[in-house]
């Protein structure tokens, strides 16, 4: 049996009641996917892995995997035979899987514990093995439109987008270890010329999820893009460093993600990898400030700290006829697996052809001031939990949906004004 650590969150995608619509659309409207992560720190762990992606791909419900980041460990060398059986690994993934470039996949591959390779040589290995492919990963891939078919943008095969009923998903490279920001002297030109790329392809996502009258964007980072904001309120002293504030690679990040926010006015999600010990396993809240302080209600973000990663994953289950239409929670591997489900998977959109022109990204400016993040998560998720509102945790099969009894959260304000960003 897997266990569920399940909560119900009207938060993150708050939408209003949809017109009436075909069998086929409202069928097209339900799917699942799990998130992993972290889940290989040494060859030994690869066995644990394998019977992880096994156990996933046993629910006939689930759609695709996301692997949020890490391959590998810090302490792993980056060497090709390495890469070559975790990619053979993620290969074997029942249904599609879209796997998430992370910081120990290539921005750590300089140390010497990782064989002091150039991280942006390992990461121009990645780009021509395991996203070599138009399509995902799995023995049954999607059709992705990966950033790479933009000439401007060759190079970015890791950057993709898909979509899966009314929702558009895009993955994109953002490590956790403050973006690959390096202090050293000089062009930073890898961090430079992917913050412009990154900044390309969420303009460009908002603006396809206008044109196909999209429902949500979903986007999945490795790295958690408030790690830096985090870190200056846990230090006691900071105020004392004046002006020698380390430079925040985020800071681009959050600028664009609120320009998303104005451009497509529906909900946001952001989901990323922490390495904070959270006690469901993973945290909603509303990070996203405007220039005046103020949260940008359409944006939510799931920040994925699961206690084993190699045994268990997130679960999401997505029914865009239900109010509201999200459940979240976390599932561990049975210690008897289940029997496999037919072959044919849960019905995603097809490929959406070439990618649309669309105008250039506008120059980066100079860093603004980051605007501080207030301590702990909105209000009103602070009044939920102190209600009693999440279930302890119920079991659940893998063929059923996680066990209800969660609390709703209250539907979010109308969005703030995002206006020009600074920092946040």
């Amino acid at each position: 049996m897997l266990r569920a650590l399940a909560g119900i969150f009207g938060i993150a995608f708050a939408f209003a009641a949809a017109p009436t619509r075909s069998a086929h659309a409202a069928e097209s409207a339900r799917f699942a996917f799990a998130v992993i992560g972290n889940a290989i720190g040494s060859q030994n762990d690869e066995a644990a892995a394998q019977k992880l992606i096994d156990a996933i791909g046993r629910d006939p419900r689930i759609s695709f995997v996301v692997y949020d980041g890490n391959l590998k460990a810090a302490g792993e060398p980056c060497g090709d035979a390495l890469y070559e059986r975790r990619h053979a690994l993620l290969e074997a993934s029942r249904p599609a899987l879209v796997f998430v470039p992370g910081q120990h996949d290539w921005s750590t591959c300089s140390s010497a514990a990782s064989g002091a390779y150039d991280p942006v040589e390992r990461l121009d290995l990645l780009r021509q093995t395991i996203f070599s492919d138009p399509s995902s990963l799995g023995q049954n891939p999607l059709s992705l439109t990966r950033e790479s078919e933009v000439p401007r943008f060759r190079p970015y095969r890791e950057n993709v987008r898909w979509q899966a009923g009314d929702t558009v998903f895009v993955a994109m490279n953002l490590p956790d270890g403050n973006n690959h920001y390096l202090t050293a002297g000089g062009r930073n030109g890898e961090f430079e010329d992917r913050v412009i790329a990154n900044g390309f392809w969420l303009e460009h996502a908002a603006e396809y999820a206008k044109r196909r009258n999209a429902r949500a964007i979903v986007i999945f980072v490795q790295g958690n893009p408030w790690a830096t904001e985090r870190r200056e309120r846990s230090e006691r002293f900071g105020w004392l460093r004046f002006g020698h504030r380390p430079r925040d690679g985020y800071v681009e990040f959050r600028r664009s993600l609120a320009k998303l926010a104005q451009t497509f006015d529906g909900p946001v999600l952001v989901v990323h990898m922490d390495d904070a010990k959270l006690p469901r396993g993973f945290e909603i809240d509303q990070p996203l400030k405007n220039d005046k302080g103020a949260t940008i209600a359409n944006v939510t973000r799931i920040a994925v700290a699961l206690r084993d990663p190699a045994t268990q994953w997130l679960h999401v289950d997505a029914d865009m006829e239900r109010r509201p239409p999200l459940r979240i929670g976390v599932r561990d591997v049975p210690k008897r697996l289940p029997p496999l489900p037919p072959q044919a998977q849960p019905p995603l959109l097809p490929r959406d052809g070439e990618t649309p022109a669309l105008p250039d990204m506008p120059e980066i400016s100079s860093m603004p001031n980051v605007t501080e993040v207030p301590q702990g998560v909105p209000e009103m998720l602070q009044q939920q939990a102190a209600s009693g509102g999440f279930a302890p945790p119920q079991p659940a099969s893998p063929a059923t949906p996680p066990a209800g009894g969660a609390g709703y959260l209250p539907q979010p304000a109308a969005p703030a004004g995002a206006g020009a960003m600074h920092g946040n």
